[in-house]
This record gives structure tokens, C-alpha cells and sequence, in this order.
């Protein structure tokens, strides 16, 4: 079984991905148990001495100046899970799960946040034995923290809650006692630095930037694609455009294509047909390369954070502090998933547009709907309808969330991030981008069939025969939403991107 150390600061995007849809298993470093053990210590001292610190001798929020006795303070952290455990709507998939406690296990591991041990490394058992809560997907303001959903994650550790153990979904304490895991008691401290944090908005962020960064690939195949089918013409292609504009995800998409329509007899050049073409094609490194760029930030961002302590208070050994801040709020990541969303979305915008053309006689020149027979047959008439609908629906879910606040805990904390909101929609966006990839894949190796395939590029070829494997030509109408899940499906287990690019190399940007 593969295994990732951790030592609250190596953790990467391809190891996060790892753990949670290859589930590879954790373990804690010797010297993140060092610094959790010193970390504990602290807050211990914290108790003994009556030292006034938010969260461990004090109420949370607006009880803030309630004062929590020594012997109060197990109840309170238990009552701080069980009463903030108010999530709504449908719980989250299994992988977003394994993300949410792989990033608060590398969170505390980093020793700033006063956890016991036992505590991490019930967390690191859970994990590797397979128990994962059943987290609802929405209740978090994104600041202080994804407090709502954390506290669902917490209550198996504690015998409360549900769970799911090997797939099947049962109470939080049957599934410890059948992964042989004993349940904990939470003390001083612990409650607070388990649900502290911005795990939720950012598990399910990082795997749809994973998911992104590969459907950008599949974006410029389909551009590639659709460029054939058009007799597309490649000098808006040329380096020379490109450089003297030298944004890089601009420049990487014009030498991708260009790349992927190697040796083409599909494409033209400059009078050969017609002088230009029409935007979505002419103007495909423009667009796909700002969100190229875009997702590359976002890509950065993410990186920063799961590996950064966003607890609070913070337990600093060193100066045996315990500081009170705002490393919980979830502005960073709300931002860049916002941006995520709307940089997803013109990909599909741009897509759907080639599609468009290509269904449309008056642009294409093709049979109308990509299909003979016209009037008798509807063709793929009905996939761009589809598209639009998509891409329409994208345009109101990339309304970003982070311009939205409102005050929680008495006005206490009155500036939230919604930033786990940021997130969800980022990936509901990706997926219906996906989608329509799909149909233009599909419509653009119709629109090729029908142009008469004289000869594809070095990385369209491949593609091209790849989905003819499964989808054939469409010569009379048949159930199409068949082939679209094919295609989708090839798009989502990364064959298109395989072949393409044993064809071309790896395609980087």
C-alpha cells in the first residue's frame, strides 16, 4: 500500500489526490508527533496556571468573556462539536471527506494548534481504516472556519454522528467499533482546533482544480478537433502573434494547438478559404489561455493553504503563547474559487460556441445538424440546446460568493468569507464545462466524417479514432446522450488526454 508522510508541511496536490481517490494510507512524521506533543503541553499549562485564552479557558464567539473552569472544560469542547454539528443538504462524496481529514490531520500536525496525539492519531486511523463521516455539503460562513461541517466530521471520533465503513453508512460509533477504533474524549482545546479551519472549502477545491487542470487539457483537444472540422486556419496560431502579446498561458495555448494540428490536412491557411475566422476559434489561445493562467493561480493558492496552520487560537511553543487571529477566515480561498468557477466557465462559453457553429449550415457548410437526411433525422440539433443550458447555468452559479457577507455570533464575527459556497460552485461549474466538452468532441469528429477526413494531426488522430472506437458515425438519429456519456467518460478518466498525448508528448502548460 502507498503511503504519504505527514509533516504538516510537504503535503502536494498530487498527494491529496492520492489519499483521497487512490486511497493511499498516512502517516504521521516523528517530528510532527514532536511538535504535537510540545504544542499539548502548552495548552496543559494553559489550564493549570487559570491563564486567560480564547477557546481553552474562555467560551467560543460572543462567550468569549465567559470564563471556563478546568473541570468544565472536556463538557465544553464536547459541546461545542454537538451543538455546531448543524450541516444541511446532501452529505459530500467520499473523496471530498477523505480530503477534509487528510487537510485537518496536516493542519495539526504542523504543532500550532494543541491537540493531544491520541487525538491526531485517532483522526490518522479513521483515514487509513476507511471510516469516513458523513459530512452535510452546506451550513459553512466560511469563517470562523467550515465550523458546521468539521463538527460532523468529529462526531464519530467522539461515538456520535453517522459514519460510512466500507462503504456502507451506520452509526459513528458502530463504525469505530467495526474498524476496531476505540472512541476519544475530547478535552481542552481539542474541539476547537478540530473544527477551526478551512479544510471543507479547500478539499473540495484542490480536487477540482486537479479535475480543472487535466479538463483544460480536454479543452484544447476539443479546439484541435473543431479547428479540423472547420478547415480552421492556423496562422492566428503563429508564435509571432503570440509574443508580442507574451501572456504565457496565451503563448502555451498557440503552441499547443499548433502542437496537436502537427501534419493536419484538415486546417487551412490565411485566403486559402477565408481570411480569418470567427472568434471561438480564431480567438481560442486568448480565451483558453486567461484561463489557463487563472487556474494555475488558483493552483498556487491552494498549495499555500494545506500546508498552513488556519487554527485559532494559535499555540506558539516557542514563546508559549496562545494568540488569537484570523487564520480561519476563509477570504484566500473564497477569492480564488471564485475565480476558479468563472475561469471554468469560459472554457464551456467558448466551447459551445464551436459547437454552435459547427451545428449551424449558415457558419459550417456542413449538412444542417451534422446529419443527412435532414427533416427526417434532428441530428445533434438538440446537444447544442444542452450546451447552452450548461453554459447558461454556469453564468448564474459563477456569480462569485466571496463579494456576499453576513454577521454570525451576535456580530461578533461579521465579516465571513463564504468561501466553502466558492468552492461547491467551482465544481458544479467543472462539471457541466466537462459535459459540454463532451458534445463537441462529439460533434466536431461528426463535422470532420462529414468535411471528409483527409488526414487529422499528430494529436487529433488519436483522439479522433479513440472515440470512433465507441462512438460511430451518426448516419440516422439514435439515443445521443449515450454517446455524450461516452465521451464524457473518456474525458473523465483521462483516456482522451493519453492517447493525445502519446501521440505529442505531455502537453504543458
Amino acid at each position: 500500500m502507498s503511503k504519504v508522510i505527514i509533516t504538516g508541511n510537504t503535503l502536494t496536490i498530487e498527494e491529496v489526490v492520492s489519499v483521497c481517490r487512490n486511497y493511499y494510507e498516512v502517516e504521521l512524521s516523528e517530528s510532527a508527533k514532536e511538535k504535537v506533543v510540545s504544542s499539548r503541553q502548552i495548552v496543559d499549562d494553559f489550564v493549570e496556571n487559570g491563564d486567560v485564552v480564547y477557546g481553552i479557558t474562555t467560551g467560543f464567539g460572543k462567550f468569549s468573556d465567559v470564563s471556563i473552569s478546568r473541570e468544565e472544560s472536556e463538557l465544553l469542547q464536547r459541546n461545542l462539536i454537538v451543538t455546531h454539528a448543524v450541516g444541511a443538504g446532501n452529505p459530500f462524496e467520499t473523496e471530498v471527506v477523505r480530503g477534509i481529514m487528510l487537510l485537518r490531520i496536516n493542519n495539526l500536525a504542523k504543532g500550532y494548534s494543541g491537540v493531544k496525539l491520541e487525538t491526531l492519531q485517532t483522526m490518522v486511523n479513521m483515514l487509513n481504516k476507511r471510516v469516513h463521516p458523513i459530512v452535510p455539503q452546506k451550513g459553512s460562513l466560511g469563517a470562523s472556519g467550515d465550523l458546521a461541517p468539521l463538527s460532523h466530521m468529529v462526531l464519530p471520533m467522539i461515538g456520535l454522528g453517522s459514519a460510512e465503513y466500507n462503504g456502507v453508512t451506520m452509526s459513528g460509533a458502530e463504525a469505530m467499533k467495526a474498524a476496531g477504533l476505540p472512541v476519544i474524549t475530547l478535552t481542552s482545546k481539542e474541539g476547537l482546533a478540530l473544527i477551526n479551519g478551512t479544510q471543507v472549502m479547500t478539499s473540495v477545491g484542490c480536487l477540482t482544480v486537479c479535475d480543472a487542470l487535466n479538463l483544460i487539457k480536454a479543452s484544447d483537444i476539443a479546439a484541435a478537433l473543431s479547428f479540423e472540422a472547420h478547415n480552421g486556419i492556423v496562422d492566428a496560431l503563429d508564435h509571432k502573434v503570440h509574443e508580442v502579446r507574451p501572456h504565457k498561458g496565451q503563448m502555451d495555448t498557440a503552441k499547443i494547438l499548433l502542437k496537436l494540428l502537427s501534419g493536419s490536412k484538415m486546417t487551412t491557411r490565411q485566403g486559402e478559404i477565408r481570411v480569418q475566422d470567427a472568434y471561438s476559434l480564431r480567438c481560442t489561445p486568448q480565451v483558453h489561455g486567461a484561463s489557463k493562467d487563472a487556474i494555475n493561480y488558483v493552483k498556487e493558492r491552494i498549495e499555500i493553504e494545506i500546508n498552513s496552520v488556519t487554527d485559532n487560537p494559535i499555540i506558539f511553543p516557542e514563546t508559549r503563547e496562545g494568540i488569537s487571529g484570523g487564520n480561519f477566515h476563509g477570504q484566500p480561498m473564497a477569492l480564488s474559487f471564485d475565480f476558479l468557477g468563472i475561469a471554468l466557465a469560459e472554457l464551456a462559453n467558448i466551447s459551445e460556441r464551436r459547437l454552435e457553429r459547427l451545428v449551424n449550415p449558415a457558419l459550417s457548410g456542413l449538412p444542417a445538424f451534422l446529419v443527412e437526411h435532414g427533416g427526417l433525422n434532428s441530428g445533434f440539433m438538440i446537444v447544442q440546446y444542452s450546451a447552452a443550458a450548461l453554459v447558461s447555468e454556469n453564468k448564474v452559479l459563477a456569480h462569485p460568493a466571496s463579494v456576499d457577507s453576513i454577521p454570525s455570533s451576535a456580530n461578533q464575527e461579521d465579516h465571513v468569507s463564504m468561501g466553502t459556497i466558492a468552492a461547491r460552485k467551482a465544481k458544479e461549474i467543472m462539471e457541466n464545462v466537462r459535459r459540454v466538452l463532451a458534445m463537441e468532441i462529439m460533434c466536431a469528429c461528426q463535422g470532420i466524417d462529414l468535411r471528409t477526413n483527409n488526414g487529422l494531426g499528430a494529436g487529433t488522430a488519436p483522439v479522433y479514432n479513440k472515440v470512433r472506437e465507441y462512438v460511430p458515425v451518426l448516419k440516422e438519429d439514435r439515443p445521443l446522450y449515450e454517446d455524450i456519456n461516452i465521451c464524457e467518460e473518456l474525458i473523465i478518466d483521462g483516456t482522451i488526454i493519453d492517447v493525445c498525448e502519446k501521440g505529442i508528448g505531455e502537453i504543458k502548460f
